[in-house]
């Protein structure tokens, strides 16, 4: 009887590493799988089988901001990092996604070392770019703030999750605040300055941006279309950035 049971209970098994085995092999499946850190979430029931996968719904844009107009691009002193954090619906427009649109809300915060000063005549409703004086006791200074806005992104990208992608879009967003930081130091001072206020900062902004690159990684690189001083006897500067961009789902 002990010899029987143990038969039944190696054919069982046998069985069930056929069934397995073949399950494996079956080029017919389709894969679950999703690139990124949230790989495997599919939400809080099962992801049907033949839904369309999205992409791109999460992206964190590292990058270098710098200048261009009035001043000289890429001339920088100091770190000039700055994060853009967007919050995106991937929608689909050809059945493999092959092709979609990406719009949602975004946050971008850039911050460019330079220097130098950005005077303000609050009589005149100006702000002028200005070489530091040799005298003068400040060691460094910036310009940075934040950017609220809404994305509208047409995404080219190849079949599969294991895809090359190429993002063309812009954004128009409020400039929530604007500020120069200075350090001023000498024998006798050690102090930090933070000025929020610019009589002519252009608070309506608009911007256009690409991405190119595989998978969850992509170049990335974005213009200020609008002058970040909105009087035409300030100086004219425009917001440039480069960097890289990581999807994570």
């Amino acid at each position: 009887m002990n010899l029987l049971k143990s038969k039944i209970l190696i054919i069982s098994c046998l069985s069930c590493f056929s069934v397995f085995g073949k399950s494996l092999n079956d080029s017919t499946l389709i894969s679950r799988f999703r690139p990124g850190f949230m790989w495997f979430y599919t939400g809080i029931r099962p992801a049907e089988t033949e839904k369309v996968r999205k992409y791109d719904r999460l992206i964190f844009d590292v990058t270098y901001s710098t200048f261009s107009g009035g001043i000289e691009s890429f001339k920088n002193k100091g770190l000039s990092l700055g994060l853009n954090t967007s919050l995106l619906f991937d929608i689909p427009i050809t059945k493999g996604n092959t092709i979609s649109i990406g719009t949602g809300i975004s946050h971008s915060f850039f911050q460019v070392g330079h220097d130098n000063l950005f005077l303000t005549n609050s009589k005149e409703g100006t702000t002028i770019y200005q070489l530091k004086d040799s005298l003068d006791a400040f060691k460094r200074s910036s310009l940075g703030g934040n950017v609220f806005s809404i994305p509208l992104e047409l995404r080219f990208r190849t079949k599969n999750w294991k895809h090359v992608k190429f993002h063309l879009g812009g954004k128009i967003g409020y400039q929530a605040n604007l500020y120069s930081k200075y350090i001023i130091q000498s024998p006798d001072i050690d102090k930090r300055i933070k000025s929020f206020y610019f009589p002519d900062v252009t608070h309506l902004v608009y911007s256009v941006h690409a991405r190119i690159g595989i998978r969850n990684w992509a170049l990335f690189g974005s213009y200020s279309i609008n002058k970040v001083f909105s009087n035409t006897k300030s100086t004219p500067i425009n917001v440039l950035q480069v960097g890289l961009s990581i999807s994570l789902f």
